[in-house]
């Protein structure tokens, strides 16, 4: 039946359930704003509760004036009477919680870009650079732990803040990881800053939000949040690098000319133009987040990565065999 918007009492009801719904839409997962896993994204968490409530407020005093409005009265009220409830109920009340909404927002935002009102003493300068359609990022030297490089894949420790400057290297893109904090752009040219701080231990998903090309929505990173003991033998092993057996997939990886563009520390020389493959296997995903790295989606991906991924700088290699394919393929996963 459809709904009769002339009657108050329904265009009530249907405000209520688009306002009642809206807390169930995205509640969960490891990519929601609404599962704060982060001291800033839990700041967001409380400025949406708060402009949830503010706004509810403010679209119940209107539908309450409209269906004060639609009732029939004997006799109708003076112009006096009706210009002091529009004043009060129309304009009086709206502009105090618009006024308090925005009060509570300026008194947040601090929390919500803390590099803006304290310096990350007990941080590092993480470089996250946006690629065409992947993420490179670069771990500076700490506590006697060399520099090293790695891509698509971001673990920081829990309960200690961590700063990030940001680049790109064509067009803009955007970091934001949901779960953690707000969004930042990445703009030619420039360098911005931005830091988190995990609350929570848990691996999140960080898409691209600044549309950047054909691949865009394949563009995305993980993010594993670790216990800081974890998180500091992840470094030492990933400055340390690769150390495998010589096998028949590391020749073809050279022989192929894989090495033109990817890195193995340890291995090759350092990656260039493409993501450094280092400890490729342990990684969750494939193609900046696009599949799940197995050792098949790799062999797919070798074989025809615009295929998979449109746009796409590394070229096709189809023109190998099957068999070397497959080798190499086996060589990264087992890269661990």
């Amino acid at each position: 039946m459809p709904l009769d918007h002339d009657r108050p009492g329904n265009v009530f009801l249907a405000g209520f359930c688009a306002v009642a719904l809206t807390g169930l839409t995205s509640c969960s997962g490891r990519q929601s704003a609404l599962a704060p896993a982060g001291e800033e994204a839990q700041a967001i968490y409380r400025l949406f509760l708060v402009m949830v409530v503010g706004g509810a407020l403010i679209w119940i005093s209107v539908v309450g004036l409209l269906m004060i409005a639609a009732r029939r009265r004997t006799p109708p009220w003076s112009g006096e009477n009706a210009g002091r409830l529009i004043a009060w109920g129309g304009v009086a009340f709206p502009v105090v919680i618009l006024f308090a909404l925005l009060t509570y927002t300026v008194w947040l935002m601090p929390g919500i870009r803390p590099w803006l009102s304290r310096s990350v003493s007990a941080g590092e300068m993480i470089e996250v650079t946006g690629e065409r359609f992947w993420w490179r990022i670069n771990y500076p030297p700490t506590d006697g732990v060399a520099a090293f490089k790695t891509a698509n894949e971001l673990r920081l420790p829990v309960g200690q803040r961590t700063a990030f400057s940001l680049k790109t290297a064509d067009v803009i893109h955007s970091f934001w990881i949901p779960a953690l904090g707000g969004k930042m752009d990445m703009i030619p040219g420039r360098t911005n800053i931005v830091s988190l701080l995990p609350t929570r231990t848990g691996v999140f998903r960080a898409p691209c939000a600044e549309f950047c090309g054909t691949s865009h929505a394949l563009m995305a990173f993980s993010v594993i949040v670790m216990e800081p003991e974890a998180y500091a033998s992840w470094r030492r092993a990933q400055a340390g690098g690769n150390r495998p057996e010589r096998s028949e997939g590391e020749r073809l990886f050279e022989h192929h000319g894989c090495v033109g563009c990817h890195g193995i520390r340890g291995v090759t020389s350092p990656a260039t133009l493409g993501p450094d493959l280092t400890f490729f296997g342990a990684r969750l995903t494939l193609g900046a987040g696009t599949l799940a790295n197995t050792r098949e989606n790799v062999a797919r991906f070798i074989r025809n990565p615009e295929a998979i991924k449109p746009g796409v700088k590394m070229p096709a290699f189809d023109m190998l065999p099957d068999e070397d394919i497959a080798a190499i393929a086996t060589y990264l996963t087992e890269l661990r």
